[in-house]
C-alpha cells in the first residue's frame, strides 16, 4: 500500500494537470506531500511502535491510510489533493517502521537476511510496478481510483496481519515522546523541501527562499542540540556512532533520491515530450523492476559473504552508470535504449536494497530496532521527496534557460510567458498560455519547449549520475569492512547485531 502510493501518482500527473490546470510546483506538492509527511513522522512512529506495540501501530497505520485515501479520491482541486496525500502519510509513517521492526524479534541469522530481502522486494515491487499499474488504472478508471483501491487492500491486509503477526514491543522503553525534537526536525524538513520546490518559480535569490534555507539549517542544528540534552530523545544519537549504520543510511538516501527523482521526471517526459499514454509510460518503466528483482537475492548473498559494504558500493556504481546512459536521451531515443538504461539502474538498486535494510535495522541493538527503522525509513521517504524536488528544480532551470529565447521572442504577454514557463510542457495550462499565437508560431514554440524539456531531463540525469557517484565515495569511506569493524569492537555482535561503541552486547533476537 505504502510503496504503491509513493510510486503511482507520477503517471497520473498529466491527467491531473489537465483537470485542475495546475502548474509544476503544485504537481510536485501533490506528489511530495505523502513522502514529506511520512518522512517527517516516521521516526516518532518508530518510537510509538517500541512503546505501544509494533503490530498495533501497523494496524492503526493501515486504517488511517485507507481512511485518508477517501478525501484524496474526492479532491475537487489540487490543494485538496495535496491535503489528502499528506494525511495519508500519517498512516504510512506508522506502517513502515512497524513492519520493519517486527522482523528482528522473529528471525535471526540468514533467515533474518531473507526476511529483509523479502521486505525490500515488496517495497521495490510497489515502487516499480506502481507506474504501470497507475497507467492502467488512470487510463481505464481514472486517476481517482489510485486512492479508492486502498480500501480493499487495507481490509485484506488487516485480516492477514491479525491472523499471522505476533505483537512486539520494547518493555523497558520510557513512555515519553520528545515533542520538541519532533517539531524541530519536521519543520526543518518542510522548510528545506518548500525552498527546493518553490525556488525555481520565485527565484533562488528571493528573500523567502533564502530565509527558508537558513531556517532549515538552524532547525536541524536545534534538533541535534535537543537530542543531545533531552533525557529521552526522539533519536538515540548513539546510533550515529555505528559507522556501518551511517553508511547504510547514506546509501539508502542516495538510492531513493535517484530512483524517485528519475521516475518522476522520466514519466513526465515520456507522456509530455514523447506522447506516450499513461499505460505505455508506466510499462516503459518496468525494465527497472526486472533489474531490481534479479539482483535483490544477489545483494543478500554478497552481504552474507563479504558484509554490506561491497554490494552497496557496487550497486551504486552500477546505478550511476545507468543514469549516465539516460544522460544521452533525446526526442528520438529508442525505447530499447531507455530499457537498457533502466535495467542497468535496476540491477544496481537491487544490489543495494537488502544490505542497507539488514544493516540499518538488523545490526543495531534490538531495543533500538523501532527507532533505527524509523530513521532508516525517514531517509527513504525524504530521499524520495528530495529527489523529486531537487531533480525537478534542476530540470526546470535547464529547460527554462534553453527555451527562454524562443518563448520571450514569441510576442506573448509577460503573464503568458510566466504561465508557459511554470506549466508542464504540452499541458492544458501551457496550451492556454500560447493560445493567442498564430498557428505556425505556436507550433514553433511547442517544438522548442518540447526539445528544451527533453534536453533538460537528459542533462539532469547526467548530473544525477555525478551526484550518485559522489555519494558512493562517501559510502565507501563511511562503511567499514566487516573484518575491521569486528576488530574494533563495533561490528556485528550476537545474531549479527552491532554493539554500540563502549556499550554492552545487545540481547539476541528471538529465534
Amino acid at each position: 500500500m505504502v510503496w504503491l502510493t509513493f510510486g503511482d501518482l507520477g503517471v497520473a500527473m498529466p491527467q491531473i494537470a489537465n483537470e485542475f490546470s495546475g502548474n509544476l510546483s503544485s504537481l510536485q506538492w501533490a506528489n511530495n506531500a505523502f513522502s514529506l509527511v511520512t518522512g517527517a513522522l516516521v521516526i516518532a512512529a518508530g518510537k510509538f511502535g517500541d512503546l505501544f506495540g509494533r503490530r498495533r501501530m501497523l494496524e492503526v497505520g493501515i486504517v488511517l491510510m485507507a481512511a485518508f485515501s477517501v478525501p484524496a479520491a474526492l479532491a475537487p482541486h489540487t490543494g485538496w489533493l495535496i491535503l489528502g496525500r499528506g494525511l495519508m502519510g500519517i498512516g504510512a509513517a506508522l506502517i513502515l517502521p512497524a513492519s520493519l521492526a517486527l522482523i528482528p524479534p522473529a528471525f535471526s541469522g540468514k533467515a533474518e537476511t531473507r526476511a529483509f530481502g523479502i521486505w525490500q522486494a515488496v517495497a521495490w515491487g510497489g515502487l516499480s510496478v506502481g507506474p504501470a499499474l497507475s497507467g492502467v488504472i488512470t487510463d481505464g478508471l481514472g486517476w481517482r481510483w489510485l486512492f479508492w483501491i486502498n480500501l480493499p487492500l487495507a481490509a485484506v491486509t488487516l485480516v492477514v496481519v491479525r491472523a499471522t503477526t505476533p505483537e512486539s514491543r520494547d518493555e523497558e522503553a520510557e513512555r515519553t515522546i520528545d515533542w520538541l525534537g519532533l517539531a524541530s526536525v519536521v519543520l526543518a524538513v518542510f522548510a528545506l523541501l518548500y525552498a527546493l520546490t518553490e525556488g525555481p518559480s520565485v527565484g533562488w535569490g528571493s528573500p523567502l527562499i533564502v530565509a527558508l534555507f537558513v531556517a532549515s539549517v538552524a532547525l536541524l542544528a536545534m534538533w541535534w542540540f535537543v537530542e543531545r540534552r533531552v533525557r529521552h530523545p526522539l533519536v538515540n544519537l548513539n546510533l550515529f556512532r555505528i559507522r556501518a549504520y551511517n553508511g547504510a543510511l547514506t546509501a539508502n538516501l542516495t538510492m531513493n533520491f535517484t530512483f524517485a527523482g528519475m521516475s518522476f521526471l522520466l514519466v513526465l517526459w515520456l507522456e509530455n515530450a514523447r506522447g506516450y499514454s499513461a499505460v505505455e509510460a508506466g510499462l516503459l518503466m518496468l525494465p527497472a523492476t526486472v533489474g531490481v528483482f534479479l539482483c535483490i537475492p544477489l545483494g543478500g548473498r554478497l552481504e552474507n559473504w563479504r558484509g554490506g559494504r561491497l554490494p552497496s558500493v557496487l550497486g551504486l556504481v552500477v546505478a550511476s552508470a545507468g543514469l549516465g546512459l539516460l544522460g544521452s536521451l533525446g526526442t528520438r531515443s529508442s525505447t530499447e535504449y531507455l530499457a537498457v538504461a533502466l535495467f542497468t539502474i535496476g540491477l544496481g538498486l537491487g544490489l543495494v536494497s537488502t544490505p542497507v535494510a539488514d544493516t540499518a535495522v538488523g545490526e543495531v541493538p534490538i531495543d533500538l530496532a523501532g527507532t533505527a527503522a524509523g530513521v532508516f525509513k525517514m531517509s527513504s521517504m525524504l530521499g524520495g521527496a528530495l529527489g523529486v524536488a531537487v531533480l525537478t528544480a534542476i530540470a526546470r532551470e535547464l529547460t527554462t534557460r534553453e527555451a527562454a529565447s524562443v518563448i520571450d521572442a514569441s510576442g506573448l504577454t509577460p503573464a503568458d510567458i510566466t504561465q508557459a514557463r511554470q506549466a508542464l510542457v504540452n499541458s492544458s495550462s501551457f496550451q492556454e498560455a500560447i493560445a493567442s499565437l498564430p498557428p505556425d508560431l505556436r507550433r514553433s514554440v511547442v517544438q522548442a519547449a518540447t526539445s528544451a524539456f527533453s534536453s533538460g531531463v537528459a542533462d539532469t540525469m547526467a548530473v544525477t549520475a555525478v551526484l550518485a557517484l559522489a555519494a558512493t565515495v562517501a559510502v565507501f569511506f563511511l562503511w567499514p569492512r566487516r573484518r575491521k569493524a569486528a576488530q574494533a569492537g563495533v561490528g556485528p555482535g550476537p545474531k549479527g547485531r552491532t554493539n554500540l561503541p563502549g556499550g554492552p552486547e545487545s540481547p539476541p533476537g528471538r529465534p
